[in-house]
């Protein structure tokens, strides 16, 4: 059984399981999808599913980041949701989404649910994002999103910005 965390109005958020590893794998195959992450591809769908079956978000916070898919025809377009960082008290916002989905408004939904959820589900009254300096698209997301821009900072040893939300505000 897979558990849904959050419905939009286009979108179900949901849990990963091993059958969603194909998926992730093709997602981080392409470069201007990792652009801006500091993260690399998998080496198989193997080391995906691996990744997968080892994530412990959702168990050791009740939160993760979660797959999302379109309502009206299952189409997988990425991932969004929160992260409590190792080693760290703050929530990190985050998402990635599959190429052919950009400029759709699907990051902007999702990140606006994942939000939400965040702060009047959870009760979490901070909540961060951070992205690389020349990632417009996700700032033009984190805005959207009513997220105030706090400044700069390290971006996987990059230059980044970051941004917060507060509840209430």
């Amino acid at each position: 059984m897979v558990s849904s965390a959050l419905q939009s109005p286009r979108l179900i958020l949901r849990q990963w399981t091993p059958e969603d590893a194909r998926f992730l794998y093709q997602l981080n195959l392409d470069p201007q999808v990792l652009e801006y992450t500091g993260d690399g591809a998998f080496e198989s769908v193997h080391d995906a599913r691996t990744f997968i079956e080892n994530y412990r978000q959702y168990l050791l916070h009740g939160f993760g980041r979660w797959l999302i898919v379109r309502h009206a025809d299952g189409a997988k377009l990425g991932w969004c949701g929160l992260r409590r960082a190792d080693n760290r008290l703050e929530v990190d916002l985050g998402f990635r989404l599959a190429q052919e989905y950009w400029g759709q408004g699907y990051a902007s939904e999702a990140a606006l649910a994942c939000l939400n959820y965040g702060h009047q589900y959870l009760e979490i009254p901070e909540i961060i994002a951070r992205t690389h300096r020349s990632n417009l698209r996700s700032q033009r997301v984190l805005e959207r999103i009513g997220m105030h821009f706090e400044g700069e900072c390290a971006f996987d040893s990059e230059p980044g910005y970051w941004y917060r939300s507060t509840y209430p505000s």
